[in-house]
């Protein structure tokens, strides 16, 4: 599997466990792609939720997504600091010009101050029962959580000083 051409925008693709689409995030500019890892951008970007609801990105942000781990970290540039959005999902796929992978539900809030919030551990349960999660599905999903959360006390990948910082820079040489 190719990675999308550095400059080229794809869209974004979130899927439930069950197969059905979730949401679609359109034109993210992707500034690094390889068949590992996928790095892109996006501001006021729309965004179309499976119900057809649409909304639109009100920041900056750039996303990183890796073939190896199972979430996926949005970082978004607000005035007030870097805020991240962190999604326990699939390790992504690309294919017919969209980087997809589905959504496991539980995410994790970081604030400026790398503080973090674990939300929707709810919705997770609930899932978890109504599509069989298996327990295989259940212990990856978990031992990823703890990667992450090691990443952000350590401040590594894209939670290290200058990451988010130094990918804007390049996403601005674009417009």
């Amino acid at each position: 599997m190719a990675g999308p051409d550095t400059g080229s925008k794809i869209q974004i693709h979130s899927y439930k466990h069950n197969g059905q689409l979730h949401r679609v995030w359109e034109n993210s500019l992707v500034l690094k792609g390889t068949e590992s890892l996928v790095i892109v951008a996006n501001d006021k970007t729309q965004v179309i939720e499976s119900d057809g609801r649409t909304w639109v990105t009100r920041e900056p942000a750039i996303c990183y997504f890796h073939s190896k781990y199972w979430f996926n970290i949005i970082g978004m540039l607000r005035n007030d600091g870097i805020y991240y959005y962190c999604n326990i999902g699939s390790p992504f796929v690309y294919e017919d010009e969209a980087l997809k992978y589905i959504d496991y539900d539980l995410d994790v809030k970081v604030y400026p101050d790398m503080t973090f919030d674990i939300l929707d551990e709810d919705e997770y349960a609930e899932h978890k029962e109504q599509m069989n999660y298996s327990l295989v599905i259940d212990h990856i999903l978990r031992q990823h959580l703890e990667y992450l959360l090691s990443w952000i006390r350590q401040r590594k990948g894209p939670f290290s000083p200058g990451f988010v910082d130094q990918w804007y820079e390049m996403y601005l040489t674009y417009r």
